[in-house]
């Protein structure tokens, strides 16, 4: 059951561990998480389930069939969409969350089409050391949640 007003968004992940580690944190936050398909993987894959142990059955999720769909219902809803990306140059910690704002992290392999950059109310990066190119997606999420929570909570 979800008992926080910010959401997690995944576009198209590629990877079943790491969207299964994604779910168990919002689980143990008490944060909903958007799966934007189509995903690399079944969602019935056993790394997922693994990986997200039996804290799944804990996660309100909603999986919607394609971008379109996803963004009729943030739209609807009044959500701003807060995009995680390497091309950002707002630093996460600078960033001001708002209660209800989805937290939006593009697939591993190749982030989020233009397209989908530009629908973002806000883009973010973690600051990295030069020379280094990413940090894992449910790593990514558990920061940036976990500034976000502290903002909007506090």
């Amino acid at each position: 059951m979800c008992t926080h007003p910010l959401r997690i968004a995944l576009y198209q992940p590629d990877i079943p561990g790491n969207t299964g580690t994604i779910l168990r944190l919002a689980a143990c936050l008490g944060l909903a998480v958007d799966i934007i398909e189509p995903a690399g993987f079944d969602l019935s894959d056993k790394n997922l389930k693994r990986a997200g142990m039996d804290y799944i059955a804990s996660v309100t999720l909603t999986r919607h069939v394609n971008w379109e769909q996803f963004e009729e219902v943030r739209l609807a809803e009044g959500r701003r969409l807060i995009l995680a990306s390497t091309k950002a140059a707002e630093p996460y910690t600078r960033f001001r969350f708002h209660p209800g704002d989805t937290l939006l992290f593009g697939r591993e392999s190749a982030g989020v089409p233009d397209h989908v950059h530009d629908k973002a109310d806000g883009r973010i990066i973690i600051p990295m050391v030069e020379g280094q190119r990413s940090l894992n997606v449910a790593m990514s999420v558990a920061m940036i949640a976990g500034e976000a929570i502290r903002q909007v909570s506090g």
